[in-house]
Parts: structure tokens; C-alpha cells; sequence
């Protein structure tokens, strides 16, 4: 059996008007940019970290040592 191509034009429109898996496209999109950020991101900050914890540390360490020489009365 062969379609006219006004039917399969009409076939067609019937198809793709179902617009049910369209959100289901829209968030795996969304999801896809907000991994792909996090990522990109992660791999810009991924050469400061090392220099911010042993910052981040020396100022933890600096803080205890301050709080045992406290001069009392």
C-alpha cells in the first residue's frame, strides 16, 4: 500500500504533534548544560585548589594556636 504525499504529509503532522517526549528532550538538554558547566568549572578551579585548602588549613592553624596563647588574668 503507498501513500499519497498529502497523506504522508498528514501522517506526519499527526505523528510529530504528540508532544509528550518534548519535555522529557527539554530537561535531558537542560541537565546536559548544567553538568557540562559544573565540569568546565570544576577543571578551571581544579589548579587553585591545592593553593586554597593549604591556605584554608594554615588559617585553621593559626587560629588554634592563637586561642592556646591567649594571655589570661
Amino acid at each position: 500500500m503507498l501513500m499519497k504525499l498529502s497523506q504522508v504529509g498528514s501522517w506526519l503532522k499527526a505523528k510529530t504533534s504528540n508532544r509528550r517526549g518534548q519535555n522529557t528532550v527539554e530537561y535531558l538538554l537542560m541537565l546536559t548544560v548544567v553538568v557540562g558547566v559544573v565540569l568546565v568549572s570544576g577543571a578551571m578551579l581544579k589548579k587553585f585548589m591545592p593553593t586554597l585548602f593549604n591556605n584554608i588549613q594554615q588559617m585553621i592553624t593559626g587560629a588554634a594556636g592563637q586561642m592556646g596563647s591567649g594571655g589570661g588574668s
